[in-house]
């Protein structure tokens, strides 16, 4: 049973793209994307995955820049990026956020966008994670932190077809999901099983995704610790006012002196 975040995203990595499509979308970009425009310098998003949002904000005026533990997951990204020919490709590294391979103050923006930093299942993580961000930002730089307020509140069940469709000429694909709770640490666990039938046999995934869910309150604490004045927190991708109900929570940060 996996309680690490980062397990499970390198067998998730050839079913990602089919089930976002089919749930999360594309319901974010135009907000990150202006985000990243009003902003100064290059840009990192932190947890770029298969380039689901990395493609789209590297058609802006801003260098961008992509980092992601799973090789799987960043093969997905540079394929994108040969077929697409972007005239400023973005940058595209594996590596950890926990340990950023880049220099102070590079980037004038750092995103962490669709519940990344919920795949840090704890304190010492996180802390770590923010630290980084803090590091390599210029003085004044943004962070931006998005975060699936939903995933505490999921119902436990076992074995439900939760998605059933088409994918390419003549494929299925199905996924069984199971969903358990450790409420007492915030964690939320997906045990998921992706079958896809094809004209050239079946292929199978299974693996555990990882969350950790924690109140409101408790993020701006950690983010003012890591050294983080806080510029909004919103509620939904048009602007909108948070509250503990609200669709998404949305923090918007800059770069001052940590908390001693």
């Amino acid at each position: 049973m996996s309680r690490r975040g980062w397990e499970g995203w390198d067998a998730y990595a050839p079913f990602y793209d089919w089930e976002n499509a089919r749930t999360f979308g594309r319901r974010d970009v135009a907000f990150w994307r202006r985000i990243v425009r009003r902003e100064r310098g290059p840009a990192l998003e932190l947890g770029c995955g298969t380039g689901r949002l990395l493609l789209p904000l590297a058609r802006g005026d801003r260098f961008v820049v992509g980092i992601d533990r799973s090789a799987p997951m960043l093969a997905r990204t540079r394929a994108r990026l040969t077929r697409r020919r972007l005239p400023e490709a973005p940058g595209v590294v594996r590596g950890d956020i926990r340990r950023l391979p880049f220099g102070d103050a590079s980037f004038g923006t750092v995103i962490a966008p669709y519940g990344m930093l919920q795949s840090l299942t704890s304190d010492a993580a996180l802390r770590q994670a923010l630290a980084e961000s803090a590091r390599v930002l210029r003085p004044g730089g943004l962070l931006g932190v998005d975060l699936v307020p939903d995933l505490a509140t999921w119902p436990s069940y076992r074995r439900r077809v939760s998605l059933r469709g088409r994918r390419g000429a003549g494929g299925t694909v199905t996924l069984v999901e199971s969903v358990r709770q450790d409420r007492r640490r915030g964690l939320t666990m997906f045990d998921e099983e992706f079958t896809e039938r094809r004209r050239d046999g079946i292929r199978r995934g299974r693996f555990t995704l990882t969350f950790r869910t924690l109140p409101m309150k408790a993020v701006l604490a950690r983010l003012a610790r890591a050294g983080f004045a806080i510029d909004a927190v919103l509620g939904d991708y048009r602007g909108g006012p948070w509250d503990v109900r609200a669709e998404v929570w949305v923090v918007l940060c800059r770069k001052g002196p940590p908390i001693a």
